[in-house]
Protein backbone atom coordinates (compact mmCIF):
# COMPACT_ATOMS: atom_id res chain seq x y z
CA UNK A 1 0.00 0.00 0.00
CA UNK A 2 2.83 2.35 0.91
CA UNK A 3 4.66 1.51 -2.30
CA UNK A 4 1.52 2.18 -4.32
CA UNK A 5 1.01 5.58 -2.71
CA UNK A 6 4.67 6.49 -3.25
CA UNK A 7 4.42 5.42 -6.89
CA UNK A 8 1.24 7.41 -7.40
CA UNK A 9 2.80 10.43 -5.69
CA UNK A 10 5.88 10.14 -7.91
CA UNK A 11 3.76 9.85 -11.04
CA UNK A 12 1.76 12.90 -9.95
CA UNK A 13 4.96 14.91 -9.39
CA UNK A 14 6.30 13.87 -12.78
CA UNK A 15 3.03 14.95 -14.37
CA UNK A 16 3.15 18.31 -12.58
CA UNK A 17 6.78 18.79 -13.64
CA UNK A 18 5.96 17.90 -17.24
CA UNK A 19 3.01 20.29 -17.20
CA UNK A 20 5.25 23.05 -15.81
CA UNK A 21 7.86 22.44 -18.55
CA UNK A 22 5.11 22.46 -21.19
CA UNK A 23 3.80 25.86 -20.16
CA UNK A 24 7.30 27.30 -19.70
CA UNK A 25 8.16 26.17 -23.21
CA UNK A 26 4.98 27.78 -24.51
CA UNK A 27 5.96 31.07 -22.85
CA UNK A 28 9.52 30.95 -24.23
CA UNK A 29 8.27 30.15 -27.72
CA UNK A 30 5.74 32.93 -27.56
CA UNK A 31 8.65 35.29 -26.77
CA UNK A 32 10.55 33.86 -29.76
CA UNK A 33 7.43 34.46 -31.86
CA UNK A 34 7.36 38.10 -30.72
CA UNK A 35 11.11 38.49 -31.37
CA UNK A 36 10.68 37.15 -34.90
CA UNK A 37 7.81 39.58 -35.49
CA UNK A 38 10.00 42.47 -34.33
CA UNK A 39 12.90 41.48 -36.62
CA UNK A 40 10.50 41.12 -39.56
CA UNK A 41 9.12 44.56 -38.82
CA UNK A 42 12.59 46.15 -38.66
CA UNK A 43 13.68 44.45 -41.89
CA UNK A 44 10.56 45.49 -43.78
CA UNK A 45 10.87 49.07 -42.46
CA UNK A 46 14.45 49.37 -43.73
CA UNK A 47 13.54 47.95 -47.16
CA UNK A 48 10.49 50.19 -47.75
CA UNK A 49 11.53 53.27 -45.70
CA UNK A 50 10.86 56.39 -47.81
CA UNK A 51 13.35 58.70 -46.03
CA UNK A 52 16.43 57.51 -47.93
CA UNK A 53 17.75 54.91 -45.51
CA UNK A 54 16.95 52.23 -48.08
CA UNK A 55 19.43 53.87 -50.49
CA UNK A 56 22.08 54.04 -47.77
CA UNK A 57 21.73 50.32 -47.13
CA UNK A 58 21.65 49.42 -50.82
CA UNK A 59 25.05 51.02 -51.47
CA UNK A 60 26.91 49.04 -48.82
CA UNK A 61 27.03 45.29 -49.59
CA UNK A 62 27.51 44.41 -45.91
CA UNK A 63 24.50 46.44 -44.77
CA UNK A 64 22.44 45.25 -47.75
CA UNK A 65 23.18 41.63 -46.88
CA UNK A 66 22.52 42.31 -43.20
CA UNK A 67 19.01 43.60 -43.88
CA UNK A 68 18.00 40.43 -45.71
CA UNK A 69 19.63 38.30 -43.02
CA UNK A 70 17.43 40.13 -40.49
CA UNK A 71 14.37 39.45 -42.67
CA UNK A 72 15.25 35.76 -43.05
CA UNK A 73 16.01 35.30 -39.35
CA UNK A 74 12.84 37.14 -38.37
CA UNK A 75 10.76 34.91 -40.63
CA UNK A 76 12.35 31.74 -39.27
CA UNK A 77 11.93 32.83 -35.64
CA UNK A 78 8.31 33.75 -36.37
CA UNK A 79 7.70 30.25 -37.79
CA UNK A 80 9.67 28.50 -35.04
CA UNK A 81 7.81 30.30 -32.28
CA UNK A 82 4.55 29.17 -33.82
CA UNK A 83 5.76 25.55 -34.19
CA UNK A 84 7.13 25.50 -30.64
CA UNK A 85 3.87 26.77 -29.17
CA UNK A 86 1.88 24.15 -31.11
CA UNK A 87 4.31 21.35 -30.19
CA UNK A 88 4.20 22.25 -26.49
CA UNK A 89 0.42 22.56 -26.20
CA UNK A 90 -0.33 19.46 -28.30
CA UNK A 91 2.60 17.48 -26.79
CA UNK A 92 3.58 16.31 -30.28
CA UNK A 93 7.01 14.61 -30.29
CA UNK A 94 7.56 15.09 -34.05
CA UNK A 95 6.88 18.84 -33.82
CA UNK A 96 9.12 19.14 -30.77
CA UNK A 97 12.03 17.30 -32.43
CA UNK A 98 11.63 19.34 -35.63
CA UNK A 99 11.53 22.52 -33.54
CA UNK A 100 14.67 21.53 -31.60
CA UNK A 101 16.70 20.78 -34.75
CA UNK A 102 15.68 24.00 -36.51
CA UNK A 103 16.28 26.25 -33.52
CA UNK A 104 19.69 24.62 -33.01
CA UNK A 105 20.60 25.46 -36.63
CA UNK A 106 19.41 29.05 -36.16
CA UNK A 107 21.29 29.36 -32.87
CA UNK A 108 24.54 28.24 -34.54
CA UNK A 109 23.89 30.53 -37.55
CA UNK A 110 23.42 33.54 -35.23
CA UNK A 111 26.66 32.74 -33.43
CA UNK A 112 28.44 32.48 -36.81
CA UNK A 113 26.96 35.84 -37.88
CA UNK A 114 28.19 37.47 -34.66
CA UNK A 115 31.69 36.08 -35.24
CA UNK A 116 31.69 37.31 -38.87
CA UNK A 117 30.52 40.77 -37.74
CA UNK A 118 33.45 40.88 -35.31
CA UNK A 119 35.95 39.68 -37.93
CA UNK A 120 34.81 42.20 -40.58
CA UNK A 121 34.32 45.10 -38.17
CA UNK A 122 37.13 47.03 -39.92
CA UNK A 123 34.75 47.58 -42.87
CA UNK A 124 32.61 49.82 -40.63
CA UNK A 125 35.41 52.09 -39.36
CA UNK A 126 35.91 55.79 -40.07
CA UNK A 127 39.12 55.04 -41.96
CA UNK A 128 37.41 52.60 -44.32
CA UNK A 129 34.52 54.96 -45.15
CA UNK A 130 36.90 57.91 -45.58
CA UNK A 131 39.07 55.97 -48.02
CA UNK A 132 36.02 54.86 -50.01
CA UNK A 133 34.61 58.43 -50.08
CA UNK A 134 37.87 59.85 -51.42
CA UNK A 135 38.12 57.17 -54.09
CA UNK A 136 34.53 56.93 -55.35
CA UNK A 137 32.41 59.99 -54.49
CA UNK A 138 31.86 62.13 -57.62
CA UNK A 139 29.49 64.81 -56.34
CA UNK A 140 26.80 65.26 -58.99
CA UNK A 141 26.66 61.94 -60.84
CA UNK A 142 23.33 60.63 -59.57
CA UNK A 143 23.55 57.60 -61.87
CA UNK A 144 26.38 56.35 -59.67
CA UNK A 145 24.90 54.44 -56.71
CA UNK A 146 27.76 55.30 -54.35
CA UNK A 147 27.53 59.04 -55.11
CA UNK A 148 23.73 59.23 -54.91
CA UNK A 149 23.81 57.31 -51.64
CA UNK A 150 26.29 59.69 -50.06
CA UNK A 151 24.22 62.64 -51.28
CA UNK A 152 21.18 61.08 -49.60
CA UNK A 153 23.14 60.59 -46.36
CA UNK A 154 24.45 64.17 -46.27
CA UNK A 155 21.05 65.66 -47.13
CA UNK A 156 19.19 63.47 -44.61
CA UNK A 157 21.55 63.95 -41.65
CA UNK A 158 22.76 67.52 -42.44
CA UNK A 159 26.39 66.42 -42.39
CA UNK A 160 29.45 66.62 -44.64
CA UNK A 161 32.08 63.95 -45.35
CA UNK A 162 32.84 61.07 -43.05
CA UNK A 163 34.69 63.01 -40.34
CA UNK A 164 34.40 66.60 -41.61
CA UNK A 165 34.34 68.63 -44.86
CA UNK A 166 38.14 68.27 -45.02
CA UNK A 167 37.60 64.66 -46.17
CA UNK A 168 37.06 65.98 -49.70
CA UNK A 169 40.63 67.24 -49.95
CA UNK A 170 42.73 65.07 -52.30
CA UNK A 171 39.59 63.24 -53.41
CA UNK A 172 38.22 62.33 -56.82
CA UNK A 173 35.46 64.90 -56.18
CA UNK A 174 38.03 67.72 -56.04
CA UNK A 175 39.71 66.31 -59.15
CA UNK A 176 36.39 66.40 -61.07
CA UNK A 177 35.28 69.74 -59.53
CA UNK A 178 38.47 71.73 -58.86
CA UNK A 179 36.56 74.96 -58.18
CA UNK A 180 34.52 73.55 -55.29
CA UNK A 181 35.75 72.80 -51.76
CA UNK A 182 32.68 70.70 -50.86
CA UNK A 183 29.72 69.27 -52.79
CA UNK A 184 26.31 70.90 -52.88
CA UNK A 185 24.95 68.26 -50.49
CA UNK A 186 27.11 69.75 -47.72
CA UNK A 187 25.46 73.19 -47.97
CA UNK A 188 23.10 74.36 -45.27
CA UNK A 189 19.46 74.80 -46.18
CA UNK A 190 16.76 77.12 -44.88
CA UNK A 191 13.04 76.47 -44.96
CA UNK A 192 11.03 79.53 -45.98
CA UNK A 193 7.25 79.40 -46.53
CA UNK A 194 7.40 75.66 -46.98
CA UNK A 195 10.19 75.84 -49.59
CA UNK A 196 13.70 74.60 -48.85
CA UNK A 197 16.63 76.52 -50.34
CA UNK A 198 20.35 76.98 -49.75
CA UNK A 199 21.47 79.60 -47.24
CA UNK A 200 24.27 80.70 -49.58
CA UNK A 201 25.28 78.07 -52.13
CA UNK A 202 28.20 79.99 -53.66
CA UNK A 203 29.85 80.74 -50.31
CA UNK A 204 29.31 77.14 -49.24
CA UNK A 205 30.93 75.66 -52.35
CA UNK A 206 33.88 78.01 -51.94
CA UNK A 207 34.50 76.53 -48.47
CA UNK A 208 32.88 79.00 -46.07
CA UNK A 209 32.22 77.30 -42.71
CA UNK A 210 29.23 79.56 -42.04
CA UNK A 211 27.15 78.14 -44.88
CA UNK A 212 28.05 74.45 -44.84
CA UNK A 213 27.38 71.55 -42.48
CA UNK A 214 30.57 70.96 -40.53
CA UNK A 215 29.66 67.78 -38.66
CA UNK A 216 30.92 64.49 -40.11
CA UNK A 217 28.35 61.94 -41.24
CA UNK A 218 29.92 59.08 -39.26
CA UNK A 219 29.19 60.85 -35.95
CA UNK A 220 25.79 62.08 -37.17
CA UNK A 221 24.61 58.60 -38.18
CA UNK A 222 26.02 56.93 -35.05
CA UNK A 223 24.37 59.55 -32.82
CA UNK A 224 21.05 59.07 -34.62
CA UNK A 225 21.07 55.29 -34.40
CA UNK A 226 22.92 54.93 -31.07
CA UNK A 227 19.82 54.05 -29.08
CA UNK A 228 18.65 51.58 -31.72
CA UNK A 229 22.09 49.91 -31.83
CA UNK A 230 22.03 49.30 -28.07
CA UNK A 231 18.43 48.07 -28.23
CA UNK A 232 19.29 45.71 -31.10
CA UNK A 233 22.33 44.38 -29.22
CA UNK A 234 20.35 43.81 -26.03
CA UNK A 235 17.55 42.16 -28.00
CA UNK A 236 20.04 39.83 -29.72
CA UNK A 237 21.40 38.67 -26.33
CA UNK A 238 17.86 38.15 -25.02
CA UNK A 239 16.85 36.18 -28.15
CA UNK A 240 19.93 33.91 -27.90
CA UNK A 241 19.18 33.25 -24.22
CA UNK A 242 15.53 32.48 -24.93
CA UNK A 243 16.51 30.13 -27.77
CA UNK A 244 18.91 28.26 -25.47
CA UNK A 245 16.23 27.77 -22.81
CA UNK A 246 13.67 26.81 -25.46
CA UNK A 247 15.96 24.03 -26.72
CA UNK A 248 16.43 22.71 -23.17
CA UNK A 249 12.68 22.75 -22.47
CA UNK A 250 11.91 21.15 -25.86
CA UNK A 251 14.26 18.23 -25.17
CA UNK A 252 12.96 17.80 -21.60
CA UNK A 253 9.36 17.80 -22.82
CA UNK A 254 10.27 15.42 -25.67
CA UNK A 255 11.83 12.96 -23.24
CA UNK A 256 8.91 13.28 -20.78
CA UNK A 257 6.12 12.55 -23.28
CA UNK A 258 5.07 8.89 -23.20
Amino acid sequence: MGLGEASARGTSMEGDCLSCIKYLMFVFNFLIFLGGSFLLGVGVWVVVDPTGFREIVAANPLLFTGVYIILAMGGMLFLLGFLGCCGAIRENKCLLLFFFMLILIIFLAELAAAILAFVFREHLTREYFTKELKRHYQGYNNTDVFTSTWNAIMNTFDCCGVNSPEDFEDSIFRFINPGEAVPESCCRRNSHLGEVGFSNREECLSGSMLYRNNKGCYSAVVDYFEMYIYVAGALAIVVLTIELFAMVFAMCLFRGIQ
